[in-house]
């Protein structure tokens, strides 16, 4: 989809400037910061605690055989807990006020195997603005073989897709890790996000961040780990499952299940809502009420509030909630939110069986035109 996608809000909706007024009221009455707190700090540490423990017992630790699968395991799902709570709060520029810190700590994304320059275009330029269009939002390409929309077209193999989809997802870092950077920074353009030339930094940080990582979790596991090679492999494929399944599927449960909305543009590329009512239509929340889920996941089950407020950190989030709920119901405005992560993970898995059988009963899936938008 090559032309210019704009986002018409014809009624003049005055949702979000109240929306964010009334959050400008919030932090400023409760004389808050929209960055790290003091709970985003101790996670900070119990996450890079949780690598660098895990890291070190399999390489220096005299490990048993199903002691070293335990510290790849371990391994992997820290890593996702990173890219998820620390990584991407801080490529959006959200963990710290000082825009140094926020770059430093975006370059852990580079240590746990994916390129933050990419992700940054991908995710928070093209991703958080064109949500669920698609041919234009990189995630809905993130899995090929997969029909993630219905504007896609169904293909015979999309009959089984809610049974491989959950197997497939845990590829997903190993992509990053291997060919997706290379690829993207191959092509003069990133979906319909123009990069004709990359900056030096970016080159630097890719191949800098690529060298760190294979030489932490390839090159030291193969010298250091007593155990046979066959293991080492197969404990680096254990762990990229856990942590591609991991982020793939928080990912999926917020946009692609069965109350989110397709909407298309019509031929101008307009898109007849607003931006703000798009994010609603178009995002679902899940499991806020856990803290468990809250804790490791980034806060991402609070995805509503995320795609609103990109630049807050997530740790306020739940507190935010209550205000977006309330704004958007007073302007007849949808507010999405499965109230578990089973639920969630239901709903995505019932929407992939119905995409890959059916090309009709979406009713939502055109331009959304609210009143209220």
């Amino acid at each position: 989809m090559a032309q210019k996608i704009r986002f018409v809000n014809a009624s003049k909706s005055e949702f979000f400037p109240v929306l964010k007024k009334r959050m400008d009221q919030y932090f400023e009455g409760s004389n808050r910061s929209r960055n790290a707190n003091g709970l985003m700090v101790f996670k900070i540490v119990f996450y890079l605690t949780g690598l660098i423990g895990s890291w070190s017992a399999l390489i220096f630790a005299p490990l048993p055989v199903w002691g070293t699968y335990i510290a790849w395991g371990s391994m992997g799902l820290f890593a996702a807990f990173i890219g998820l709570g620390i990584c991407h709060d801080a490529i959006h520029g959200s963990l710290f006020k000082s825009k140094q810190l926020n770059r430093a700590f975006s370059f852990l994304f580079n240590i746990v195997g994916a390129n933050d320059y990419i992700w940054d275009i991908m995710h928070n330029k093209i991703h958080h603005t064109y949500t669920n269009i698609e041919g234009v939002d990189e995630d809905l390409k993130s899995a090929p073989f997969l029909r993630l929309s219905p504007h896609m077209k169904r293909k015979p193999i999309h009959r089984f897709q809610h049974w491989i989809a959950v197997p497939a997802y845990g590829l997903a870092s190993l992509s990053w890790v291997f060919l997706k950077d290379f690829v993207k920074f191959s092509k003069k353009s990133i979906g319909i996000w123009p990069t004709p030339k990359h900056p030096r930094s970016a080159w630097i940080r890719l191949f800098v961040g690529k060298a760190i990582y294979y030489t932490l979790f390839i090159v030291m596991p193969a010298i250091f780990v007593a155990a046979p090679w066959y293991h080492i492999v197969l404990g680096f494929l254990f762990m990229h499952y856990l942590e591609g399944m991991t982020l793939a599927v928080i990912f999926m449960m917020a946009h692609v299940v069965e109350e989110t909305h397709f909407p298309i543009p019509d031929e101008a590329g307009k898109i007849h809502q607003s931006w703000a009512a798009h994010q609603l239509y178009t995002t679902a929340n899940f499991a806020t009420g856990s803290a468990a889920t809250s804790f490791f996941c980034g806060g991402l089950n609070f995805q509503v509030e995320h795609h609103l407020f990109p630049n807050v950190c997530h740790v306020h989030f739940p507190a935010m909630a209550k205000i977006v709920k309330a704004t958007a119901a007073e302007y007849n405005l949808p507010y999405y939110d499965n109230h578990s992560l089973a639920s969630a993970f239901q709903s995505h898995i019932r929407l992939l069986k119905k995409l890959g059988n059916s090309d009709e009963g979406f009713g939502n899936i055109g331009i959304e035109k609210s009143k209220a938008a």
